[in-house]
Parts: structure tokens; C-alpha cells; sequence
């Protein structure tokens, strides 16, 4: 069997276009010559992709999985030639990021130095949401999220993960002793997101599961508020390797119940739409942060 990048174009434009007359045009061939080279993918496959009468065309199951199958190798093949082009081309013009503003003070802006070093054509506009909001309305390229992505037309890329931990000031700690079992935290000034239930749930073993739900003390709408007010010594918070690693490395904070934790990561993921105009800058700035990942 000898598939090639070619069957497999000419296969999905037929499904696209509906038709063999509207394939061929798309493909700048004869619309006899796109029929043969369906013919000759059947063979190869040694089955029906197709059941075709003088009215319509209609998927067998076997059509139906090598459809899926190759929009994923030639969304591939397009990611890679994209990646070669990079290294021999210079992405210019505007590119607008938006995250959350902890991700972006902790993951990007330390590295925008060298970015702007290896892209200078780039001009670089940071944006700080909490929430995916319209891409198109607020003129964003790439927006990064962390967590699970909900349901969504836009193109989605995992980055990398983060782990979560259960961290308080040592001057906390001293003043209200340190938690040993997630039943404990109940005596604890406890400090958690406005909004965003997910990050109330936090990643511990206890009596009622793998999730601990906790009710905040005190609560912000910014994890980044949360790690200010815990290296104040307001409580006891989860937050994300990404943006408290420094803390810890440093005493400033310290992981606590770690015997309890679930191993709970959380994704980290860009959305955007595709856009071909914008596919260099995308890609280089995507492929450049994930290594920094």
C-alpha cells in the first residue's frame, strides 16, 4: 500500500466540495482525472471510500474514518511546512497575546527580551483577561487559558500542564500552625478565586473525594492578587507551579499536605483562530513559548 500526501488531498477535497465537477475545479484537474485518483485509492485501501449514484455521494464507514484520519495528517503536514518556512523566512507585522495577567507577569514578559531579539519584525501587544473572550472583537491573535477548555470554534494548541499546590507564608504557618490532614484546612483562613469555581477545588485527597471544595475567607478575581495576599500572611491558597515556583525555591511560601495531593495538573492551552495572513507569527510565538514551557 503506497498512500500519499496527494490521495489524501484529493480525497478530502471531493468530501469538501461535494462533488466530483466541484473538486476538480478546486484542484485545477480534469474531473476525470480526480475520479481515477479515487479509483486508485480504493485499491490501494482495497475498499469502497464511497457509494456514488448520479445524484449525491455518501461516506462508507470505512470513508468516514480515513476522512478524519487524513485531515489529521495534512493539518500535520501543513504545521510542519510552516515550522520550515519560519526558519527561512522573517515573521513580520502586529501580534496581539492575551492571557491571564499571573501567566503573563510569570511565563511571558521574562522572556520577551529574547523573543523580540529572534523576531524583530514582530510588534508584540500583551493583553491580560481572565476569561476566552470574542478573539475578533478585542483584535487578539492567541489567547492563553489555563484549565479545561470548554466547547469552542477556535483552533486550540496544549502548551504544556502546570501542578497546583497548597501553599502559605512560613509567617502564617508560625502564627496559625501548620494543616496536617485537608479536614484541618476548616480552621483556616482560607483564601480562593470570585467567579471561578474551579480554582475553589482544591486538588486533595480527603473523606469526600479527589477534590476538595473549599469556602474562600477571602477571595479575588486574580490568582496573582491571591499570591500577594498570601505572601502577606492572609491564609493558606492554591495556586500553579508556573507562578509561585520562585516563592517556593525561595521560602517565601511553602507547599503544604503534599501526602494528600492528586497529582492534579492543569493544562495550559493557546486558542486562536487560522489564519494564514497571521500563521508565521502564530506559529513562531507558540513554538518559541512552548520551549520556555
Amino acid at each position: 500500500m503506497d498512500i500519499n500526501s496527494d490521495d489524501l488531498k484529493i480525497f478530502v477535497a471531493v468530501i469538501d466540495s461535494g462533488t466530483l465537477s466541484a473538486a476538480s475545479a478546486h484542484l485545477g484537474q480534469t474531473t476525470s482525472g480526480v475520479s481515477r485518483a479515487l479509483s486508485r485509492l480504493e485499491d490501494k485501501l482495497q475498499t469502497s471510500l464511497l457509494t456514488r449514484t448520479t445524484r449525491r455521494m455518501e461516506l462508507t464507514e470505512e470513508g468516514h474514518l480515513l476522512l478524519h484520519k487524513a485531515r489529521l495528517i495534512l493539518a500535520s503536514m501543513e504545521e510542519v511546512e510552516e515550522c520550515i518556512r519560519i526558519r527561512h523566512q522573517q515573521p513580520a507585522g502586529r501580534l496581539c497575546v492575551d492571557s491571564s495577567s499571573s501567566f503573563m507577569l510569570h511565563c511571558v514578559v521574562p522572556h520577551v527580551d529574547e523573543f523580540r531579539r529572534l523576531y524583530p519584525e514582530i510588534r508584540l501587544e500583551l493583553t491580560t483577561r481572565d476569561q476566552i473572550t470574542d478573539l475578533i472583537e478585542h483584535r487578539t491573535d492567541i489567547a492563553i487559558r489555563i484549565g479545561t477548555l470548554g466547547d469552542s470554534t477556535l483552533h486550540a494548541r496544549a502548551l504544556s500542564s502546570s501542578p497546583l499546590h497548597i501553599l502559605a507564608s512560613p509567617d502564617y504557618l508560625r502564627r496559625r500552625g501548620t494543616p496536617q490532614t485537608p479536614e484541618e484546612l476548616e480552621g483556616h483562613s482560607l483564601l480562593g478565586f470570585v467567579h471561578y469555581e474551579a480554582g475553589n477545588q482544591w486538588p486533595l485527597r480527603s473523606r469526600d473525594g479527589n477534590s476538595l471544595p473549599i469556602t474562600p475567607a477571602l477571595a479575588a478575581s486574580s490568582g496573582e492578587t491571591l499570591r500577594r495576599l498570601a505572601l502577606e500572611g492572609q491564609g493558606i491558597v492554591s495556586l500553579a507551579d508556573f507562578m509561585t515556583r520562585a516563592d517556593i525555591e525561595a521560602g517565601r511560601l511553602v507547599p503544604i499536605l503534599q501526602e494528600h495531593g492528586t497529582g492534579f495538573r492543569q493544562q495550559i492551552n493557546a486558542v486562536y483562530y487560522r489564519n494564514t495572513q497571521l500563521a508565521q507569527r502564530i506559529s513562531c510565538f507558540l513554538e518559541f513559548l512552548q520551549q520556555k514551557l
